[in-house]
């Protein structure tokens, strides 16, 4: 069987309705992302569209939201120990994982409540 050349584009999270600028605020303003301009069609649902480097995170209305706690994007840091300094200084909570030996990792939750996890090679 050949190789169909699967790569990611972007992974998305949910939010609630009108949560945009608390999201903005974190993904922008915390983690250092930068926004994405949205298809004008797309734009008119809501939602939050940011990039950094490769990794792009759609984050869309549901109206029904509820926050990933389990489910997450695994996101590789370059410098995840400046990443931890960062959070910490604004406030956020993060919780250290050593049970993925090939990786150096933590957990943290968006404003939203979604969990992420952040890493870099051991």
């Amino acid at each position: 069987m050949s190789d169909i050349g699967y790569a990611l584009h972007h992974v998305q999270l949910a939010i609630p309705a009108g949560a945009e600028d608390d999201c903005r605020a974190f993904y922008v303003g915390v983690l250092g992302m930068k926004e994405v301009e949205k298809p004008p069609a797309l734009a008119a649902r809501g939602g939050l569209w940011v990039r950094s480097g490769s990794l792009e995170i759609h984050l869309g209305v549901e109206a029904e939201f509820r926050p990933a706690r389990k489910a997450h994007p695994g996101i590789l840091v370059g410098d995840l120990d400046a990443l931890a300094e960062r959070l910490a200084g604004a406030g956020i909570e993060i919780t250290w994982d050593e049970n993925f030996r090939a990786f150096r990792r933590f957990h943290t939750f968006d404003n939203v409540g979604n969990r992420l996890e952040f890493m870099a090679p051991a």
